[in-house]
């Protein structure tokens, strides 16, 4: 039995028709249920439902074979013990710096100040300040990114950002793409070798499918 760790929202969404597309459905009833492990009508072949930032970890230590994460949730991870063989190009954004409208952070960062930038993405975060040779004091949050410029808990916030509507509705700017974001097929390093003649063929399947501009 394979094993795939989807995580549920966007990403679920936009894989289901490209497993579709290479012959692998499932039951909307089964979607809709509470269920964390779904079989699909493949039958060596079924999905568990995790929480996006856990999916790299169930690949990791072998709990799933294959998992769908975008490359925000990679980097943050590290992408210790996985192979990342195809980019998917679903779940497209852009992480971006953002700020409330009227900060000017292009003089901040001339005169090297100290900015708190409010992410859950501390290190990539920190790592492209790093190279701007902007000193940062990450604070790291979960949710609800765009209220901490708003209340002073930060200057900047380093966030997904898909049309920019929710920035604009709370009256923040993007000042700075960081990078282009979509979601990979990530595998286990080992499931890899001891599974190859299972793995080998879905990932070709995929990996095609992907190529033929099938639903994404």
């Amino acid at each position: 039995m394979i094993t795939l760790a989807l995580s549920k929202g966007r990403i679920l969404d936009d894989t289901l028709p490209l497993l579709k597309s290479v012959g692998i459905e499932v039951d909307p009833a089964v979607l809709d249920s509470r269920k964390l492990i779904l079989p699909t009508a493949d039958p060596g072949l079924r999905l568990i439902i995790v929480r996006a930032s856990d999916v790299p970890t169930y690949v990791q230590y072998g709990a799933a074979d294959l998992g769908v994460a975008g490359r925000d949730v990679l980097l943050e991870h590290g992408g210790e013990g996985l192979y990342q063989p195809i980019d998917l190009r679903i779940g497209r954004c852009r992480m971006c710096v953002a700020v409330k409208r009227g900060f000017d952070y292009a003089a901040a960062v001339r005169r090297g100040a100290r900015l708190r930038v409010a992410t859950k993405y501390v290190t990539v975060a920190r790592e492209h300040f790093a190279a701007k040779g902007v000193h940062v004091d990450p604070i790291k949050l979960y949710g609800s990114m765009e209220l901490a410029p708003l209340v002073g808990l930060a200057d900047a916030i380093v966030d997904l950002v898909s049309t920019g509507s929710t920035l604009r509705a709370n009256d923040l700017v993007e000042v700075e793409e960081i990078m282009q974001i979509s979601s990979r097929l990530i595998v286990n390093q080992a499931s890899l070798k001891t599974r190859h003649a299972a793995l080998a063929p879905l990932l070709d399947r995929l990996a095609g499918a992907v190529g033929s501009g099938a639903p994404a």
